[in-house]
């Protein structure tokens, strides 16, 4: 897509390094001073924070942790409070103005030029030699390699000739560090697996997910902001377009993001990060904003949202997400989308962007900080669509009326178990009532070593049997492409809407499965069905139905009354009833205790799993479960 149109034209279209001038650097004093006096104000705040810092080190035997017990957030914690020290402080002196914040620039500067590896230790596999300490001549680029290349090329763009008041020597070395670490390796290597360009080290094909467009938005930054070599320079921005068309084509026409809706910032978001920077340094030349499937990757946001900061959470995705105010707004706008960029204004009025920040980064901050008037002018609104259904990612959502949380909210998925951050759970189907939970999806805990291992499947939040799913003669579903949904259809009307799929090829043979067809209908305003039809080919063993509530159950002949339970950070559950066939089930509770500090800001110290297990196993047999008030 970007490639084709522009690849040929690079040459005429690139704005010289020397004249591109993004956002307004130390030296525009009016830009600066007519930001918000509260934004200034806690911006500095955060830089006096950060006055004297002391610069955590970063041992050989802290970074170990990964290889060692499989700790990656340790290591990660020290880095990245030194990197947002060094932000903050780039932030405080170009509001001020006064010098009193680059001593310790410079130092966050060097000590970060000094550092042997600017990535993190979970992200070693990319070496030869694996995990363990990084080695010095097999630079690879990961994620946080590049954003630390993107927060070095602003702090150089933003300040320039004021670190020369420090030492003449600063600009120059963190181009010398920029050229070894990220700008050469990406240029002259074609083998890192989120080029797309080789095949992924553990799928054996070439597969790429949101790296590609995050990593190449930091390498896009450093490309244009440091590279002095003209004709690298066009080289590299040649090579970047190559890569983000790789990432494009990865997406259905629907624009969906398997990875779920927590991942949104960082893949069809990112993308937009790239669009903006080359849009800006080819004068407006590079548009493709007009086309269906860059629209469709932004509106994935909102066509995911519950309620609120609830949003549809398949694989890695939290239930509880904060899509950046101005990252939604001005993709919104860039698309003509009035409704997505109300979106960014409603996250905006929810304190979003607060009084502290504006951003996680400087590359997200200057965006935001000087298109906060526009922001702050729309109205904000959740647009809230009645009916979603995106076929390619094969994900269904309908709620009783447009624009509101009140009612039921029913959204279901196919798809297949080979997803990035793929857990196993074709036909899982989660059910909010006013706006709040009653069925989940429990999401994910912090990441470890054996999160992206071949141990992954062992962890409960990966497995079917944690998801509204069935367990067939025993078995859960598999992890694989080839275990996938199959006839999948999707019925819409005025006041029934249904979504069908086929879930026997999710599980393995031994499950000895004909079919097993799964409907999910919303009738609205009145309550939402599972009907599960299966033929077996054998009963072998255990056959039951799971679902995963926060609500707190009590069981009743025919009926479980879900209770509306406070949980996590004071919120509410919603209430519901569900209606099962006490002929067929034995119905258990078990309650899941909650200790990761991730899935505990979500759901509180507990979720619950339900399971009906049949009490007369059947080779053929309809399973219905009815969610009402």
């Amino acid at each position: 897509m970007l490639f084709e149109r522009y690849a040929n034209r690079l040459k005429t279209l690139l704005v010289p390094k020397s004249k591109w001038h993004p956002y307004p650097s130390l030296e525009d004093r009016d830009a600066w001073a007519a930001l918000p006096a509260a934004i200034k104000n806690a911006h500095v705040r955060a830089g006096e924070a950060s006055l004297g810092y002391g610069w955590p080190s970063l041992p050989a035997s802290l970074f170990l942790q990964f290889a060692r017990n499989g700790n990656r957030s340790n290591y990660q914690d020290v880095r990245n409070a030194r990197r947002g020290a060094l932000r903050d402080l780039v932030v405080a002196e170009c509001i001020e103005n006064k010098g009193r914040f680059l001593d310790d620039i410079a130092s966050g500067i060097w000590i970060t030029c000094e550092e042997t590896y600017w990535g993190v230790p979970a992200h070693l596999y990319m070496q030869k030699k694996g995990a363990g300490l990084p080695d010095i001549h097999d630079i690879t680029v990961d994620l946080f390699s590049a954003e630390t290349l993107s927060l070095l090329a602003w702090t150089s763009y933003l300040l320039g000739t004021k670190l020369d008041s420090v030492s003449d020597l600063i600009r120059p070395r963190i181009l010398d560090e920029a050229q070894r670490r990220v700008l050469g390796p990406c240029l002259d290597r074609e083998d890192f697996w989120w080029m797309g360009i080789h095949n992924h080290p553990v799928l054996k094909e070439p597969r790429v997910n949101n790296w590609n467009p995050w990593i190449c938005s930091n390498w896009l930054t450093g490309v244009l902001l440091l590279e002095e070599d003209s004709l690298r320079r066009i080289e590299a921005v040649d090579k970047i377009i190559r890569c983000l068309d790789v990432f494009i084509k990865s997406y259905h026409s629907d624009g969906g993001c398997d990875e779920g809706p927590g991942y949104w910032g960082r893949a069809a978001a990112s993308l937009f990060d790239n669009l903006e920077l080359l849009h800006s340094a080819t004068n407006g030349v590079i548009d493709i904003y007009t086309q269906p499937l860059i629209r469709n990757m932004g509106q994935f946001i909102y066509r995911a949202q519950i309620a609120d900061d609830y949003f549809v959470n398949f694989a890695d995705a939290s239930a509880v997400v904060s899509p950046s105010a101005s990252l939604t707004y001005r993709y919104g706008k860039a698309i003509g989308d009035p409704d997505m960029a109300a979106l960014g204004a409603w996250s905006a009025a929810r304190g979003e962007l607060g009084q502290t920040t504006l951003g996680d980064s400087l590359a997200r901050f200057l965006p935001a900080a000087f298109t906060l008037d526009d922001l702050l002018d729309t109205e904000p609104q959740t647009p809230l669509p009645r009916d979603v259904w995106l076929d390619g990612i094969q994900f269904f959502a309908a709620r009783d009326t447009a624009g509101s949380s009140a009612g039921f909210y029913v959204a279901a998925k196919g798809g297949h178990n080979a997803e990035s951050h793929n857990h196993n759970d074709i036909g899982n189907v989660i059910v909010y009532i006013d706006g709040k939970p009653v069925l989940v999806d429990a999401g994910v805990e912090t990441y470890t070593a054996k999160t992206f291992s071949p141990q992954r499947y062992d962890i409960w939040t990966m497995q079917s049997a944690y998801h509204t799913l069935p367990t067939v003669n025993g078995l859960q579903q598999l992890p694989g492409k080839e275990f996938a949904a199959s006839r999948v259809s999707y019925s819409p009307g005025e006041d029934r809407v249904e979504f069908f799929l086929d879930l026997h090829r999710a599980y393995p043979r031994d499950a000895a499965i004909k079919n097993w067809h799964r409907t999910v209908c919303l009738i609205r305003g009145e309550e939402v069905t599972l009907t599960d039809q299966f033929d077996l080919r054998a009963v072998l063993n255990e056959m039951s139905m799971h679902m995963i509530t926060p609500c707190d159950v009590v069981v009743s002949e025919e009926t479980l009354s879900l209770k509306e339970t406070r949980f996590a950070k004071d919120r509410l559950t919603g209430s519901a009833t569900v209606h099962y066939n006490s002929d067929l089930f034995e119905v258990s509770i078990e309650r899941i205790p909650i200790t990761d500090s991730r899935m505990l800001g979500v759901w509180g110290d507990h979720l619950n799993r339900i399971t009906f297990a049949e009490k007369v196993r059947k080779l053929h047999d309809t399973w219905q479960f009815r969610i009402t008030r």
